[in-house]
């Protein structure tokens, strides 16, 4: 019996690892969501959300147009209605929710929550055809609530400070967007499965602009039930807050997750919404000026292993020695 001598990483280890930076590269971008409702803290949830949308759709807009009357007819009217429910759930509410708890019950309490994603998306992709045996997936998903937990508890076991009644609220917000942005992940990589003839940008476009189409009704409301006494600059900060996080979250973000969700299979899709609550640590810590603290850095650590522990599980065995009998 004579060893195989290592070949070239096979077609399934390049997507892999495209795939897992594509991951990386959208939860880095993705991360700066939770710090915009700290920089323009003076505005509501759907002001945030409108400006954001509004900014995503008229990029969107100018990107698609030049290709708009080819892309038209490969796009049924079920795709459209799909266009719309996924941009509610992964856009429209979901930062609408998100911008309320961060500003009621802080950036740390929400990542502890968003935290959960993987575990909520994984489950679910377990029960998908060719998937991974979810009894294989346990080790990771363990140490992704783990780690979860470890980012949370700091604030969680600190003294409440300010109105209990809006901690409580803005963890029930947290919760609907935890929900709200599940439902999204899995929707968007079986939508993106199906539909092989529209590239993952242009179906980033077309989900902005389904966007762009809902912030407008957001206005309204934003301007009717939240103060809209600012001056000028706090304007023009919440226009650049808004740009910013719509070309870098929503268009840049977005694409990359769309690449990555045609690459991988869903139970590691879910692994990689991790990135997300880790960056958002990072920026965390940024803005607060401060190292991370013991809690902090266990979680750091539980979300290496989990995702390690996720691609172990996704890796198929390798044959390492020759059958029996080959010369």
């Amino acid at each position: 019996m004579s060893l195989i001598p290592p070949s070239a990483p096979s077609r399934s280890d390049r997507r892999t690892a495209t795939g897992i930076a594509c991951g990386a590269g959208a939860g880095a971008l993705w991360g700066l969501v939770f710090l915009a409702p700290e920089l323009v803290g003076e505005f509501g949830p759907l002001q945030l959300s409108a400006g954001r949308y509004l900014c995503y759709g008229l990029i969107a807009l100018a990107l698609i147009w030049p290709r708009w009357h080819a892309l038209r007819g490969q796009i049924a009217r079920r795709q459209w209605v799909q266009l719309g429910w996924l941009a509610l759930a992964g856009n429209t509410l979901y930062y609408v929710l998100l911008s309320a708890a961060v500003q009621m019950g802080g950036i740390a309490m929400t990542s502890l929550v968003i935290g959960f994603l993987p575990v909520a998306v994984t489950l679910i992709g377990s029960r998908d055809h060719g998937a991974v045996p979810l009894r294989r997936m346990l080790p990771s998903m363990l140490l992704c609530a783990l780690g979860a937990l470890c980012i949370g508890w700091q604030a969680l076991a600190a003294p409440v400070a300010g109105d209990p009644g809006r901690q409580v609220l803005g963890l029930v917000c947290a919760v609907g967007a935890l929900v709200s942005w599940s439902a999204f992940a899995v929707g968007n990589a079986r939508c993106l499965a199906r539909l092989q003839q529209v590239s993952a940008h242009e179906w980033n476009l077309l989900t902005g602009l389904v966007t762009g189409a809902q912030s407008l009704l957001l206005i309204p409301l934003a301007l009717l039930l939240e103060s809209s006494q600012h001056g000028a600059p706090e304007w023009a900060r919440l226009a650049a807050v808004s740009v910013a996080v719509a070309v870098l979250a929503s268009l840049v973000g977005n694409a990359l997750w769309n690449r990555m969700s045609r690459l991988l299979p869903l139970t590691l899709v879910g692994q990689m919404i991790l990135f997300e609550t880790v960056f958002a640590l990072f920026y965390s810590l940024l803005w607060e000026q401060r190292l991370p603290t013991l809690a902090e850095s266990a979680a750091l650590v539980c979300v290496v292993l989990g995702v390690l522990s996720c691609l172990a599980a996704h890796r198929r065995p390798e044959l390492r020695t020759a059958p029996a009998g080959t010369p």
